[in-house]
């Protein structure tokens, strides 16, 4: 496995940029999970205090002991940590920014889910089939269950690229081919966190 980037680091953290298809956490059947190889690599333990889907990419804090890691889980949990995600959809959302609000279900339980979302670009490409858009959107999670953004985005006609689980299959097999795209295309870009009695901002 690759090298885990590791963009700061102070006593309590370290912000990190996971890979894609990488698994925060091991379980069964999981190769590789951040939660193991990280620490390998560090010559420590890590303790998580919030997760990444596997399939996205980005900014990650990862506390270096249980007490920062408790810490930091209230800190994330007041919202005082605040992230940003980029995606690269097909199509387009109108208006060009907004909220997305509907239920997702988790575990077999309808869980309200809130989004909010801005389309900071777009551009054509030429496919066999005529014209394909691909937007740019800038997310916030207002709420944060499993696969949200891709479920939201799915379910209002602008799916992620190369979403294999919520996006458009035929899509993807022609994004494949176009322009090489063979991954989800979301990523936790911005992180915004209090260091040192001030917000810092990390950006990738």
């Amino acid at each position: 496995m690759k090298e885990i980037p590791v963009l700061y680091e102070n006593d309590e953290i370290l912000i990190i940029n996971k890979p894609s298809g990488v698994a925060v956490q091991g379980g069964q059947g999981i190769l590789h999970p951040l939660d193991k190889e990280l620490p390998l690599q560090l010559g420590y333990p890590v303790y998580l205090v919030h997760r990444l889907d596997r399939d996205t990419k980005g900014l990650m804090v990862v506390a270096k002991s249980p007490l920062a890691a408790a810490k930091w889980t209230k800190l994330i949990g007041g919202k005082l940590v605040r992230k940003e995600y980029t995606a690269v959809c097909v199509g387009t959302l109108n208006p060009k920014k907004g909220t997305l609000r509907s239920a997702v279900i988790q575990h077999g339980d309808e869980k309200p889910a809130v989004t909010h979302y801005e389309i900071v670009s777009e551009q054509k490409i030429s496919g066999d089939d005529g014209e394909i858009t691909l937007s740019t959107v800038k997310l916030q999670l207002e709420t944060g269950r499993m696969h949200q953004i891709r479920i939201h985005l799915g379910k209002n006609g602008c799916p992620i690229a190369g979403d294999d689980k919520h996006g458009d299959f035929k899509m993807n097999k022609i994004l494949k081919k176009l322009c090489g795209i063979r991954e989800l295309q979301l990523t936790a870009s911005r992180l915004s966190v209090p260091l040192d009695g001030k917000e810092c901002v990390f950006e990738i």
